[in-house]
This record gives structure tokens, sequence and C-alpha cells, in this order.
């Protein structure tokens, strides 16, 4: 853990930016991330994010093992492979999910021959697709100020599924598919409730759907009156000691 955390601020003090956001972030112009996501400028270069905010990472199960009638376990890798005259061509695929647990996700999705270039690209891109989550406490059983889940239900589409986030009160955990939990849980939303529709074996799509959801929360006008009711909070908020 250690040696990757060196290895990652030696290529941080060794990064040479390309884009004009880069330059003013390694500067130390821009200090928080939200300026850049509150402006709906697209990030370009992964070193951003890793300058401005602690993150964590994982990859998400979007593949799945080979198994007698399609039983085989869940893996990070769906593998394909196209048939030649020289043999089979195999592909790997991946979805990672990056997040700070406190207002901010990414999801990205790599592609190559091999797994560690397929890994390392959705990562990236992961990065880049960093985007400021609304939170709040909007379920009608809650009366907190705090904003630990979402402030109003939103759904999200791709393929045949549909997926409906709902705000859950506090304390009812994260009530949804286990990889949508872990993008909730790395843009720090503590507690919803979720409703699906359509084929969830295609966990590519489930995640494309939740990240559509997401987006959704910040694209409703809300009025300033119900910000203060529902605990809206867009982005970072300051932790409290006893949370």
């Amino acid at each position: 853990m250690a040696d990757n955390q060196n290895q990652q601020q030696n290529d941080l003090d060794n990064w040479k930016p390309k884009t004009e956001i880069g330059r003013k972030v390694k500067s130390g112009e821009i200090k928080n991330i939200d300026e850049i996501l509150g402006s709906g400028k697209k990030i370009l270069e992964p070193e951003i994010v890793d300058t401005l905010l602690k993150t964590e990472s994982e990859l998400l199960l979007v593949g799945q093992a080979k198994g007698k009638f399609g039983g085989g376990q869940r893996r990070v890798f769906r593998q394909t492979q196209k048939k030649t005259r020289e043999g089979n061509k195999p592909k790997f695929a991946t979805m990672a999910v990056v997040g700070d647990r406190n207002g901010h996700v990414g999801i990205g999705f790599g592609k190559s021959k091999e797994t560690v270039p397929a890994r390392e690209k959705a990562f990236a891109q992961a990065k880049t697709n960093m985007m400021m989550i609304r939170r709040g406490s909007g379920s009608w059983e809650d009366d907190s100020n705090h904003p630990h889940s979402i402030p109003f239900a939103v759904e999200g589409k791709c393929g045949s599924y549909t997926l409906k986030l709902m705000p859950a009160p506090n304390g009812k955990g994260l009530i949804c598919d286990k990889e949508v939990a872990k993008v909730l849980a790395l843009a720090g939303v503590k507690n919803v409730w979720s409703k699906s529709f359509g084929q969830t074996k295609n966990k590519i799509n489930v995640l494309k759907a939740t990240v559509s959801a997401l987006r959704k929360l910040s694209q409703v006008s809300v009025q300033q009156k119900h910000r203060d009711t529902l605990a809206i909070a867009e982005g970072s908020v300051e932790v409290k000691a006893h949370e």
C-alpha cells in the first residue's frame, strides 16, 4: 500500500499537464475539484483527480466465469473472443469505480487484449468521468439535517434495464444491487431504497443506468426553501465528529 502511494506521488511530481485546467491545478491556482465540476468543464487528465481528491477505487464484477448452465461465479473481467483462421483472439473488458465517499464518484470502462491494460484504462476513465453527486435526506421517515441519502427519487435506464433510486431514512443502508451499492458507497450515499425493472444479468447496463440516475440528481432545479428542508448538499460536505 505504501509503495503504491509513493509511486503515485512520484507520478504526480513528474506530471506535465497538457490542458489549461491541469496547469492551474499543478500550480495550485485551483485547489477544489468542485470549481471544475461546478463550471461544467471536462476533466481530461486523471492526475487532476489524484491531486485534488483522496480517492478509493474498486473493480466491479461485470464478468462471469464459465459454468454449467451459465452458473459461473462473477468476476471483474468480462471475456469475449473473436474466432479467426489464426485461432481465438480474446479481449478483456472491465469497469472501475473511483470515489472519495464525500460527494464525488466516477465510473470507467476499459477494454484490451490483456487484463492489466484494461484495468488501467478503466481506472483512468473513471477519474476523467468524475462527477459531483447531490445528496440530501429526502425520506418522509427521516428528519435528519445531514445529507446521508438522496433528496428525491430518480430513474436511470440503459437497454432493457431501469433503476429507480429513492431516499431512505438514516440507518436503513443501501437496499440495492451489490455493484450499485459499491458505487453509491464511494459517492457518499449511505441510505437508499431501489427498484429495478428489466434484465439484470448484464451488469454493464446496470451500472450505466446507475450513472444516468445519479446525473439526474443534479439536473433538477430545487428552490432554496426545499434545499434547507431536504438538507441538500452539492459535492463535498464537512464530516461531523459524531458521524
